[in-house]
């Protein structure tokens, strides 16, 4: 009888060991343990929240299309960022790229192995296609994961002349070379579907969001075929430049960058050998010789981008709506009032008649009439206002969420920021980004950008609590937090204005953008 109580005692043990390991949201006495198709991961908990940061999703050789990561055997350590893409910029530290080991995915959660069914949003960085970094601090998904329990996920990936130099002119081998960076967050997408329920996420409720480039990567896997069915909604920030890169282009831009190395097709294996310094100078000159200078303002990027192939990529997005095989896609999509465009509110003398004199600069003989419209769209206006107004992204976002109600078989949805950030006096204005810790709920961690006030946290919970609404439902209604918001038609124009105090707003700008779209010969 002795040894058949010690027996049964020994196997609760064992099971007690075996469901505290199964569900690690009630016991966070063990290390965070995770397991992924090519191996185990540890992570982090802190806050009611699991960390799991830079776990590898990928590898890949120079221009060419992603594969899986090499397995191991060990518990791999994933409780610090892992390196970011090769990228020249001043505030990201050369140390913290590596060409070889950027593939790399962040996961927050709040149970990981206990068979929940959390909706998943995967958040794409800014940056265009050229620069950014999934490590910015501003973007950190411990606060949405704690605030909506839902799987925050974010992504690594090739950038730049590294992840879009088109080579598919000199063989099969570089068919894809033009779109390797994009192939990227599709083999992330991959990675999500086939690992996220291990950190309690649904694979079949996957949200992709995006600011800025992020926005444009989110309208572009909505235009690519390996990428339907990855993700089931999408919101798009501040993103709807326009790129025009069509496979002609971009072979002729790759042919250049060799020239310009002095590589041909005998030799073109020698690319796997030039440090990318090399490859960069190359292609900066590519660029200013087939492009010349891109001109602030421009709605248009080029330079290395995604290709239009017809393959890998069926067209691009906000051209003026998506591919037909995303559809069924519920959309959010909107912009700020000021964006990029240099700001006026520091200039507090300034007079009307002196704001009239800049503007006569860009609309002629049309100024009156282009402050009437504004007049109209913003009756309590200011001069500096006039001047202040972003009118690349807003004309396009109008043009995109027209085509995409028009074509689409799921709802659309249209915000607009006209928030001004307090910081340095309401000098900065609502500037480009300003929606991103905001919508992340991480007042705390951009302070510099919107302050730490009451009103800047009111804020923030309206705005992620709608973003995580349109995560869960397709849907961003917050019933008691934000008017009716019903979704966005050409006739209703409607749209979440969101200040201090966030209202619906139909239409208020159509014919102000109209106006600003119309080009300089026909308005003078």
């Amino acid at each position: 009888m002795k040894q058949l109580k010690t027996l049964f005692s020994c196997c609760l043990i064992v099971l007690g060991l075996s469901f505290s390991g199964c569900n690690q949201k009630t016991d966070q006495s063990r290390e965070p343990i995770a397991r992924t198709s090519f191996g185990d991961v540890s992570g982090t908990f802190s806050d009611s929240v699991f960390s799991f940061k830079g776990i590898p999703y990928a590898k890949a050789e120079r221009f060419m299309p992603p594969q899986n990561p090499d397995s191991w055997d060990e518990v791999l350590k994933c409780e610090d960022f892992g390196p970011v893409a090769k990228q020249k910029v001043a505030w990201i530290p050369d140390s913290t790229m590596d060409e070889k080991k950027l593939f790399n995915v962040n996961v927050w959660t709040q149970g990981i192995n206990d068979n929940e069914k959390r909706p998943v949003m995967i958040w794409l960085h800014g940056g265009g296609f050229h620069v950014g970094s999934s490590n910015d601090p501003m973007t950190y998904g411990q606060a949405l994961a704690k605030k909506g329990d839902v799987v925050m996920v974010s992504v690594n990936h090739r950038l730049n002349i590294l992840g879009f130099l088109d080579l598919s002119v000199y063989g099969n081998k570089y068919a894809q070379s033009a779109n390797a960076g994009m192939l990227d967050i599709v083999k992330a997408l991959e990675w999500v579907k086939n690992n996220i329920e291990n950190f309690g996420g649904n694979p079949s409720d996957v949200t992709i969001v995006g600011e800025s480039g992020g926005g444009g990567k989110v309208g572009t896997l909505m235009c690519m075929p390996a990428a339907k069915g990855l993700f089931h909604k999408a919101i798009i920030q501040s993103g709807t430049l326009l790129n025009t890169m069509t496979k002609e282009k971009s072979q002729i831009l790759g042919s250049e960058v060799l020239e310009n190395l002095g590589i041909t097709a005998d030799n073109i294996n020698n690319l796997d050998t030039i440090s990318y310094t090399s490859l960069v100078k190359a292609g900066n000159e590519a660029i200013k010789k087939i492009s010349g200078p891109r001109k602030p303002g421009s709605p248009t990027m080029f330079g290395f981008a995604p290709s239009v192939d017809g393959d890998v990529l069926l067209q691009q997005p906000f051209s003026p709506g998506f591919a037909d095989i995303s559809k069924n896609i519920p959309l959010m999509m909107g912009t700020t009032l000021n964006e990029l465009i240099p700001v006026a509110y520091a200039e507090k003398d300034l007079t009307m008649e002196q704001a009239k004199e800049r503007l006569a600069e860009k609309y002629g003989n049309k100024t009156e009439h282009f402050i009437e419209l504004f007049a109209k769209t913003y009756p309590e206006y200011t001069p500096q206002d006039l001047l202040s107004l972003d009118t690349v992204f807003r004309p396009y976002t109008i043009i995109t969420a027209d085509a995409r109600a028009n074509h689409a078989n799921a709802p659309v949805y249209t915000y607009f920021l006209a928030w001004k950030s307090p910081v340095d006096n309401a000098t900065k204005g609502s500037f480009h980004g300003l929606d991103i810790p905001l919508a992340f709920n991480n007042v705390d961690l951009r302070p510099d950008w919107t302050g730490n006030s009451e009103e800047a946290w009111e804020l923030a919970d309206k705005m992620s609590s709608a973003w995580l609404n349109f995560a869960k439902t397709g849907n961003p209604n917050v019933k008691g937090v934000l008017p009716t918001w019903d979704p966005y038609t050409p006739k209703n124009g409607a749209t979440m204005y969101f200040d201090n105090e966030c209202r619906i707003v139909n239409n208020h700008d159509r014919e102000l953008m109209d106006f600003i779209k119309t080009p300089a010969i026909k308005r003078n």
